[in-house]
């Protein structure tokens, strides 16, 4: 874990200088493609639930899924910081998640991430302690979808940017390399980056607002057309090129 260890504390002493590069990636040859195009981190987030499996969100996903897709983005990594999520009830308890956290190391994660702030500090520090990296998740919480009744922008008034604060301060304290703020309002999120030591990761928090920017890949090459979020920026269309490529095919045979 030492490598992973430097990798992680890199990424955190990027604070306010370079900002950082993260996509999603779920399998070997877009991990291997992404990581010799420079990508920083790759996170085999738990939205694999979504792009790849076919359910409705990620409250589906399991430790299986997990370790299943982390092994295959492990096999295609040489350089980036691979980052695995601990899915939904496999971090209830800070035995549970120390437990898990360790399974996804062996399967090839550098780090893991997991979702809020205050309720998972004593988590986060037991795994840190173990040496394992952890990176944050703050702002919108989609394993919490269910319970919040849909998808909903955080950081709207004064109460909430100091509820995600207090929530960021326990994960900084407790020792995470840095933390992803999703769907925060763009001015909230440039509060909560400057007022935290370790580095902000933004999706749908707008622009430069952060010291680095998440996609999800799907997102960034247009590949699931089915729904693509607000805020992403698809630079490529390759589900309509393997329409094209597929309509090719069924005439050439």
């Amino acid at each position: 874990m030492k490598l992973s260890q430097e990798k992680a504390e890199a990424l955190r002493a990027r604070k306010n200088s370079k900002r950082i590069s993260c996509l999603t990636a779920y399998d070997y040859p877009i991990a291997r493609l992404l990581d010799e195009a420079g990508v920083d981190v790759l996170l085999v987030g738990d939205s694999l639930g979504m792009v790849v499996l076919g359910y409705p969100d990620t409250t589906h996903v399991t430790m299986e899924h997990m370790l299943h897709h982390v092994a295959a983005v492990a096999r295609g990594n040489t350089n980036a910081l691979v980052v695995g999520d601990l899915p939904i009830h496999s971090y209830d308890t800070p035995e549970q998640a120390l437990a898990n956290a360790k399974l996804l190391v062996a399967a090839g994660a550098d780090a893991v991430k997991l979702e809020g702030g205050l309720r998972q500090a004593d988590k986060v520090k037991l795994i840190v302690g173990a040496g394992i990296p952890v990176f944050g998740h703050m702002g919108m919480l989609p394993q919490r979808v269910l319970e919040e009744g849909g998808y909903k922008k955080k950081g709207k008034s004064e109460e909430e940017f100091e509820a995600i604060l207090a929530g960021c301060r326990a994960l900084e304290h407790a020792g995470v390399f840095a933390i992803v703020l999703e769907s925060v309002v763009a001015d909230t999120a440039k509060r909560l980056t400057e007022a935290l030591g370790v580095p902000t990761i933004g999706i749908g928090c707008g622009n430069q607002t952060c010291d680095g920017e998440v996609a999800v890949i799907t997102d960034l090459v247009g590949g699931y057309p089915w729904f693509v979020p607000p805020f992403a920026k698809p630079q490529t269309d390759i589900s309509g090129d393997i329409t094209k490529a597929v309509q090719w095919y069924n005439e050439q045979v």
